[in-house]
């Protein structure tokens, strides 16, 4: 007797984790900071923040004056867009070259928009270094790079 009731409660042990592994392996990542960036509404980069930075460049090679870059940052703990956001152009030796500044989102729309227009300006000044993006918010204000940039 005792050896089927330890029969039953190893299968239903391993029911539960199976079931277990089963259900969170298809799950997003819990805790992370995610982020889209779209050029005007196609989305280039989709990433979460803890993914190797060498996966985070923007080709924007194809870029014309009239696109726009929109960003989406969502944060983990806030349950979507943080508050005092803003968007720095930096250089390779973390030198901001232009700061872009946005009112906290209200409801579901979490754009941050860029011309392209003043991206291209700023790469025209600065062609001998290496650009890149930087998100900081009230909720992050050691900032995270999001991406390098890529103008050729």
């Amino acid at each position: 007797m005792k050896h089927t009731t330890f029969n039953q409660a190893f299968i239903k042990m391993f029911m539960l984790i199976t079931l277990c592994f089963t259900v969170f392996g298809f799950t997003t990542k819990f805790g992370l900071d995610t982020y889209e960036i779209y050029l005007n509404n196609k989305l280039i980069l989709k990433q979460s923040v803890n993914q190797p930075l060498s996966l985070r460049v923007l080709q924007l090679g194809k870029a014309n004056d009239n696109d726009q870059l929109r960003i989406n940052y969502k944060h983990c703990n806030v349950k979507g867009a943080g508050t005092k956001r803003s968007i720095a152009i930096k250089d390779e030796k973390g030198n901001i070259l232009k700061k872009f500044e946005f009112a906290d989102a209200t409801g579901s729309d979490l754009n941050m928009v860029i011309s392209v227009k003043e991206l291209l300006q700023l790469e025209k000044n600065n062609a001998y270094h290496e650009l890149s993006l930087h998100y900081t918010a009230q909720e992050l204000p050691k900032g995270e790079m999001l991406a390098s940039l890529r103008f050729k």
